[in-house]
């Protein structure tokens, strides 16, 4: 297969069995890949020319690893400027005056291992009608786009580079753009009946630690352990935080859930199939 730096990297893996290993072998920001969750969302937008800037190194450094796997560089075509292909932005967005976008860059808060989420929420109550929240991030929040487009918010995402996604929240057809956040405040309580349930399920826990890994890992793996969660078990969670995004995911899909806070930096969760 030949290959350039606009070859994706969907491309390499679906090629050859190796190239995912190969891969993550060049920086221990591919580790991330290994999730298969995550790679889907990831490889297909993601090229070599992207996926070096992410990883702290160059296009030679992939031709280099991946030539033993048979993948040949195709010099012949010239190397172009990378463009990322969005979809036609919504008329709303097009027609919103600047005065009217909130911006709001949560990836230095992402990359000190801080939650934005309540900044978010503050945000995104105060709007005043008319307004559009941007978010700017280095990965698309799925997540907080389920959550919001609940609460009414239609959203955009636009591609600017590798290291910028951006992410329009709006209301296009109404008199209050107002959220409450009630309803997801309401979750992070810790709960009572945490050691009643712990005990229903002695011998029975399934336990994984996501504490250090970076958003939006934590999520997705958990998520991913829950798809082959057998009924009788139940998924012991160490965390850092309370997942909010993660919790109405969970409401959705059919599951209880119990957390206990032990301390800043350090919750648990108890995670299991509900019963009729």
């Amino acid at each position: 297969m030949f290959i350039n730096e606009q070859t994706k990297i969907a491309a390499l893996l679906k090629h050859h069995p190796d190239a995912l290993e190969t891969i993550i072998s060049l920086s221990p920001d591919f580790k991330k890949l290994r999730n298969p969750i995550l790679r889907k969302l990831m490889a297909g937008r993601a090229s070599i020319a992207m996926a070096s800037k992410i990883g702290g190194c160059t296009p030679e450094d992939f031709f280099k690893a991946l030539a033993p796997l048979g993948f040949k560089v195709d010099s012949s075509k010239p190397k172009e400027k990378e463009k990322i292909q969005n979809t036609t932005m919504p008329v709303y967005l097009q027609s919103v005056s600047p005065d009217k976008i909130v911006n709001f860059d949560v990836r230095a808060m992402l990359a000190e291992g801080n939650d934005p989420l309540k900044v978010i929420q503050q945000k995104v109550k105060a709007l005043n009608q008319g307004e559009v929240l941007l978010i700017i991030n280095n990965f698309e929040p799925v997540p907080l786009i389920k959550l919001l487009e609940k609460q009414g918010f239609e959203a955009y995402v636009e591609y600017e580079n590798a290291d910028t996604i951006k992410t329009y929240f709006f209301k296009s057809s109404i008199n209050n753009i107002q959220v409450n956040t009630s309803d997801i405040e309401a979750e992070v309580k810790t709960s009572g009946d945490w050691e009643e349930i712990l005990k229903h399920f002695e011998n029975q826990l399934l336990e994984i630690d996501v504490r250090q890994l970076e958003m939006p890992m934590p999520m997705m793996t958990i998520l991913e352990t829950l798809e082959t969660l057998p009924d009788q078990k139940a998924l012991y969670v160490r965390h850092k935080r309370i997942p909010v995004f993660l919790l109405t995911e969970l409401k959705e899909r059919n599951f209880e859930y119990r957390i206990k806070e032990i301390q800043e930096g350090e919750v648990y969760l108890l995670i299991f199939k509900q019963t009729s």
